[in-house]
């Protein structure tokens, strides 16, 4: 289970391997990243905002000893509908990391500078940090994604700064497109609760089952749909800890909130390698509370969110591959 705190601003930095929902991506490897078009959405067409990357390390694998998926939806009204993950892993020893894992104390200069170049050379975006392949015609040294985040940062004050010596990346106004940034604070779920749980809903209705006319069961048994126990399962897995906002356990079997639109085997497309793609990660709607989208009027929306990546995490090199993801909303029954 997975919950989400402020954290200074050296911990969300790539160099920490943060889990982290919202601000800018914290690139894990700084090549090969996806560019404008594999993060439009394909929806709309427009770019999509970072919502949240995991650090996900596989044990045993050792060209996946660093392991990062990233996920990113559309926040453009009306349509807050697309989404996008891409999976990233670096082996051990590798170009960008040392060997040996991170400091927990802070480097000696904690400020929030924002840095807009990788060590790999790429620019980003100064409205959104993704890949900045377009430049300011006028400075060439403004990057962006794309002709709306330009149009975006010149209304916002680029306009004004384009032309004044220094340093740009000081000068980056809040475009009111970012999520909040918090850090995603992991813990492990006590798995006998749920077994608890179900033996006391058992006991309950055993004992309303002595006390039940016969007639009024069977009215109870017609009207209890394949909806409401579904939802009422995942009510009661949620109740253990309400407060998740994402639920972690690569293969395992996902839950989900509403009897409609579960995704069937053929629903998930097999990885490029030939693999099959297997269930990696829930985001839970408790996330939503944290967002702050309904600042742009319609806001992004989910049920429940489902992460399928590559069973056998297919090696990529340094570069970053499309994985898949699941969106069910909550329907009016639940």
């Amino acid at each position: 289970k997975k919950k989400v705190e402020a954290a200074p601003a050296w911990r969300l930095r790539s160099e920490q391997f943060p889990s982290k929902v919202g601000g800018w991506p914290a690139w894990l490897g700084v090549a090969g990243l996806p560019g404008p078009a594999g993060l439009a959405c394909a929806l709309c067409g427009r770019p999509l905002a970072f919502l949240l990357q995991l650090y996900a390390p596989l044990p045993g694998r050792a060209f996946a000893f660093h392991r990062g998926l990233f996920l990113f939806c559309c926040r453009t009204p009306p349509c807050c509908a697309g989404l996008r993950v891409f999976r990233n892993q670096l082996p051990r020893g590798n170009d960008f990391y040392a060997y040996e894992p991170p400091s927990e104390d802070p480097p000696p200069e904690t400020g929030d500078s924002v840095c807009l170049q990788l060590e790999s050379g790429a620019h980003l975006c100064r409205v959104c940090g993704c890949l900045g392949p377009k430049t300011c015609s006028r400075c060439h040294k403004a990057h962006y994604c794309s002709k709306e985040h330009q149009t975006l940062d010149w209304r916002l004050g680029h306009k004004q700064a384009c032309t004044q010596e220094g340093d740009l990346d000081s000068t980056v106004p809040d475009h009111s497109f970012l999520f909040p940034e918090f850090e995603i604070v992991i813990e492990t779920e006590d798995e006998i609760m749920p077994e608890v749980v179900k033996k006391d809903d058992e006991s309950e209705i055993i004992g309303s089952m002595g006390e039940a006319p016969e007639e009024e069961l069977d009215s109870m048994a017609k009207h209890e749909s394949r909806e409401d126990r579904i939802f009422q399962k995942f009510k009661t897995k949620i109740s253990l800890e309400p407060e998740q906002i994402l639920r972690y356990g690569r293969g395992i079997a996902p839950i989900w909130i509403s009897g409609e639109n579960i995704p069937r085997e053929k629903d998930i497309p097999d990885c490029p390698c030939g693999a099959k793609r297997i269930f990696g990660f829930h985001v839970m709607p408790r996330l939503l509370n944290y967002l702050k989208a309904e600042r742009l009027g319609r806001s992004v929306d989910w049920g429940v969110l489902a992460v399928f990546t590559c069973a056998e995490s297919c090696g990529l090199g340094t570069g970053y591959t499309e994985e898949f993801v699941w969106k069910q909303d909550i329907t009016d029954t639940a």
